[in-house]
């Protein structure tokens, strides 16, 4: 367990999206992205009014119009019932994902047309939360970590070295699989070092679902042949014992490990999904770190494709008077450069 040295907090507030990040023992581990045209009724810990538009009951559940976007789905026990046109306020306890709308659970009845009754918690409300005595680092430092964790976040597989592992952790439709390999050391007894490497692999897995934000089934693949199943189980039960509402299946016959995790967050990927609006953005990031960090340039100018240059364009105008957009059809999608002026 790292303490509170090794505890590192990030907020960068460009316009358009803030990113909080958190990192411990110099590994990131939470990465939080707000966009400012998000609907604030699908954001986790979201109350509003809600009015039941249909009740399916194959599904065990109904949908709820909460006043933005898709409607939500709210789950119901087996001795619950709503009825359709019934006004109730309910808070969202997962955010939408793969096109589907909010996951709600009802709060009580509720009066009036659907509406936003109070925010989620606010990026920083929710660092401070996370990490209540870190302070929270701001400007170049930050954006910096929260691209680092963005690159961490949407990779598919990841090495480290000083483990000798190898980690692929890919998410399909129905699950997350996790793929852990080992290099052993050379003179070291082969079953310590399976041991270690399931350990520290399972470790990083966890770590690594966190700052992606995915939830449902998971399936790990471990190394080794799976025959003392109790270890690894106590592993996988040690490695993601900090989430919340997990379900640990056994380990099959084949030595794979299985549970469950709930879902919260909009996944990392589906959030920086590739758009005119993500790369319009991440030009407004790099444009707003060189003005800090370049503070004797009178002016600095964005060029990219005018439909990025479009999309960009408010947001710049919030970086100042040293900051300009101009729409330049010499320039590639996605690779918009900056110059003085």
């Amino acid at each position: 367990m790292t303490g509170a040295a090794d505890l590192e907090v990030f907020l960068d507030d460009t316009p358009g999206e803030t990113r909080g990040v958190i990192a411990r023992g110099g590994r990131y581990t939470h990465f939080l992205i707000h966009r400012d045209e998000d609907p604030p009724q699908h954001r986790l810990g979201a109350r509003s009014v809600g009015r039941v538009t249909q009740v399916v009951p194959g599904l065990r559940g109904a949908f709820v119009d909460v006043g933005a976007g898709p409607a939500a789905f709210l789950p119901l026990g087996r001795n619950d019932s709503v009825a359709q046109g019934e006004r109730i306020e309910v808070a969202v306890v997962a955010e939408p994902r793969d096109g589907k709308g909010a996951a709600v659970r009802r709060l009580g009845p509720g009066e009036g047309a659907p509406r936003l009754v109070e925010s989620g918690p606010s990026i920083v409300q929710t660092l401070r939360r996370l990490a209540p005595d870190a302070p929270i680092l701001t400007g170049p430092p930050a954006i910096d970590a929260s691209l680092e964790a963005e690159s961490e976040a949407l990779a598919e597989t990841h090495a480290f070295a000083a483990d000798g592992l190898d980690l692929a952790v890919q998410r399909t439709r129905a699950l997350v699989a996790v793929d852990i390999d080992h290099a052993p050391a050379h003179g070291r007894d082969p079953a310590k070092g399976r041991a270690r490497a399931n350990a520290e692999g399972l470790r990083q897995a966890a770590r690594l679902i966190g700052l992606k934000n995915w939830g449902g089934l998971v399936i790990i693949d471990a190394v080794g042949d799976g025959r003392d199943g109790e270890a690894l189980s106590r592993a996988v039960r040690a490695a993601f014992s900090e989430f919340p509402q997990a379900a640990f299946g056994p380990v099959s016959r084949f030595g794979l490990a299985q549970l469950s995790l709930p879902w919260t967050r909009t996944p990392v990927e589906e959030v920086l999904s590739l758009s005119v609006r993500t790369r319009a953005q991440a030009l407004v990031r790099d444009l707003r770190r060189r003005l800090l960090t370049d503070t004797a340039t009178a002016r600095l100018v964005a060029r990219c494709v005018p439909e990025e240059a479009t999309a960009a364009g408010l947001l710049v105008a919030a970086l100042g008077p040293r900051a300009a957009v101009v729409a330049d059809l010499s320039v590639a999608p996605g690779c918009g450069r900056i110059q003085e002026d």
